[in-house]
């Protein structure tokens, strides 16, 4: 027969844990904080993070900012912006230094009237961009066109501007 023997130990207290009457409330606490930080993001209770209605795009009238292709050419710079829905005479067009700045608006106004039935609606919008153009210009010999909602401006180039081609050896 065997015996297990198992020696006490004598006057060693037992590990005592500290009085935490609220550790398991705090615990859990920490629990649905985690969980609920899962749900939302960090700043959602700022008001500055939240994404407001693009107004714009809920009309029939969108206006973004257009786009602006610029072309550097062998004797002038080639300025080209869509500008559709645009009328010529909203256009406007300056340059100084070797900066380019078209600014437009737009609006549109609908108003519908049937029986007891009236509505109205006035939408408007505006653009600016302003380019660094790619060498010096001489801005007194511009010329622009606008057709079809498509500006084109052509700047020539200073003399001392123009682009070289050079040979790699």
């Amino acid at each position: 027969m065997n015996k297990k023997v198992v020696k006490k130990k004598k006057n060693v207290p037992a590990k005592v844990e500290p009085f935490a009457p609220f550790q398991e409330l705090e615990k859990r606490m920490h629990e649905m904080e985690s969980r609920f930080e899962d749900l939302f993001s960090a700043d959602w209770m700022s008001p500055l993070s939240w994404e407001l209605p693009d107004w714009a795009k809920m009309g029939q009238l969108e206006l973004k900012v257009p786009k602006m292709d610029i072309v550097d050419r062998d004797v002038d710079v080639l300025v080209r912006m869509d500008l559709p829905g645009v009328k010529k005479d909203d256009v406007d067009v300056s340059l100084t230094d070797n900066t380019i700045t078209i600014k437009g608006s737009t609006s549109d106004e609908k108003e519908e009237k049937e029986g007891d039935y009236y509505r109205s609606e006035t939408m408007k919008g505006s653009f600016s961009r302003t380019m660094s153009l790619p060498s010096e210009v001489d801005g007194s010999k511009t010329k622009s066109t606008f057709k079809d909602g498509v500006l084109e401006v052509v700047v020539p180039k200073l003399k001392k501007a123009r682009r070289h081609s050079v040979k790699i050896s």
